[in-house]
């Protein structure tokens, strides 16, 4: 009834000499529904569209993961593998750039009309994935994706609800927040049954998890999941400010392109003071593949993705279609053994958590 009534009071302001005229009044009814319908078909294609973009980058990250630690066994150092990903990513974006906006600069102007968090997105990366790396051995394979997923969703709904980082704003209801939970429930279902799986063979993985919690401190680990939390809510942080980045320069490719820069000049600072030692070496005793090169330009695509996702579903839905995706993927991979990844068979539990993710994304979609 609020709709019908918008519509009438819009015709009104509109057509004041016609409004009286029944016919005329009739025809501009028709015709100003015609408009409003097929404009809102056009939007649900549109956020279906970023909705298959969102899944799709997602899909794509655990692949950029493999690609990478097949790439970090050849150079030796995780930190030179990092460094070598974000290079060819920035450079794979720089000829992006080039070709839709045919400079690579921007408006210095932008340094001071536009907040500086804006020019941080880049730098919030490299802390992510560097805080993965540092996470793994202290918590394990399960806790280090559990932790900043919880992250991930709690700063994307804040984000959301608030309108950080100039974000569109959308309050956060109970049955969104329903839907996040889903979400989680859904990840934790999807990891912790790989672990359940493994403890039942038992596999290397499950006895150096063990370990790990036998010989580390309880309240360290409270510490270390903290630190994780805040990882994922640094990476919402990330795909906000890109978000508002892309509006800023008009281009979602400049925006990654900028990113990726500022992320890839952050690692080479963390390489001079760390002075990793850099080394290509066969670790299989077979030439290294050509694919293991290419994660960067998976990379690039993710950040590129996320710019694009941000102004049409906003920061919290971005993150948590991203992570439906990245399950998605990551069950894939295992599934296949792509990427020189040791196959490990989908179970029927790991297929339910990635449907009670589905439905999490519906709730916080449709409500």
């Amino acid at each position: 009834m609020a709709g019908i009534f918008k519509i009438v009071m819009k015709i009104k302001l509109d057509y004041p000499d016609d409004f009286h005229d029944y016919f005329s009044y009739r025809l501009v009814l028709i015709l100003t529904c015609d408009r409003l319908l097929r404009q809102d078909k056009e939007m649900r294609e549109y956020s279906m569209l970023a909705i298959l973009v969102g899944l799709a980058i997602g899909i794509g990250l655990p692949m950029q993961t493999s690609i990478n630690s097949r790439l970090r066994n050849s150079v030796g150092s995780p930190f030179g593998a990092s460094l070598i990903s974000f290079a060819v990513g920035t450079l794979f974006l720089a000829i992006m750039t080039l070709i839709d906006v045919h400079t690579l600069g921007f408006s210095t102007t932008l340094f001071t009309s536009q907040p500086v968090w804006i020019w941080l997105g880049g730098l919030l990366g490299v802390v992510y994935l560097t805080g993965n790396i540092l996470l793994f051995p202290k918590l394990g394979s399960v806790q280090t994706v559990i932790m900043p997923v919880l992250g991930q969703i709690l700063a994307g709904l804040l984000i959301d609800n608030f309108g950080w980082f100039d974000s569109p704003q959308s309050t956060l209801t109970m049955t969104r927040f329903l839907g996040a939970i889903l979400v989680l429930v859904g990840v934790i279902i999807t990891v912790a049954a790989q672990g359940w799986l493994e403890q039942r063979h038992n596999r290397i993985t499950e006895t150096a998890e063990k370990d790990i919690a036998t010989d580390t401190d309880q309240s360290g680990l409270g510490i270390w999941r903290a630190l994780g939390v805040v990882a994922g809510m640094l990476s919402a942080m990330q795909t906000a400010v890109n978000g508002h980045l892309g509006r800023v320069l008009g281009s979602t490719v400049h925006a990654a392109f900028v990113s990726f820069l500022v992320g890839t000049l952050g690692l080479i600072v963390i390489v001079l003071v760390l002075r990793p030692q850099f080394k290509l070496i066969r670790p299989t005793k077979t030439p290294n593949p050509w694919w293991m090169w290419i994660g960067g330009m998976i990379g690039a695509l993710y950040v590129l993705g996320n710019v694009y996702l941000v102004p049409v579903v906003g920061t919290g839905l971005a993150v948590v279609i991203v992570l439906v995706g990245l399950m998605a993927g990551s069950l894939m991979i295992d599934q296949f053994g792509w990427f020189a990844s040791k196959k490990n068979p989908i179970s029927g539990v790991q297929l339910m958590g990635l449907l009670v993710m589905i439905v999490g994304v519906v709730l916080i979609r449709v409500f």
